[in-house]
């Protein structure tokens, strides 16, 4: 399992400066922190939407590639997909009726993708 990120310590004497810790020499972080691709939909401030009943459709080119539903949380991931990924895809994003709520390109080299709106 990846270790999470930290925010910085500050010292309690001087506010304004950051404790600098060296991380240990086995630590950095040697892949992808996600091993299947995974896409959040936000608005336009970074806050995730209440995507219950929500699906997404992923293409390579024209051939459908997996459907998954999005959980509540504005989160879809699809497990027939690892990271990095190494070709483009497009993601359209239904709703309960199959209306197409948007069709965006995610790139190669990817882990994570946001659609914004």
């Amino acid at each position: 399992m990846a270790n999470r990120a930290r925010p910085p310590l500050f010292n309690p004497k001087n506010v304004n400066k950051v404790l600098l810790k060296k991380p240990s020499p086995g630590s950095q972080q040697s892949g992808p922190t996600f091993n299947r691709l995974t896409v959040l939909w936000v608005d336009n401030r970074g806050v995730p939407f209440n995507t219950t009943g929500f699906n997404a459709a992923l293409f390579r080119g024209n051939t459908l590639v997996q459907t998954a539903f999005f959980d509540r949380f504005g989160v879809v991931f699809f497990s027939a997909v690892s990271t990095l990924t190494t070709v483009n895809y497009t993601i359209q994003v239904y709703d309960s009726f199959g209306r197409v709520y948007r069709t965006k390109s995610i790139p190669a080299g990817v882990e994570a993708f946001s659609v914004i709106g």
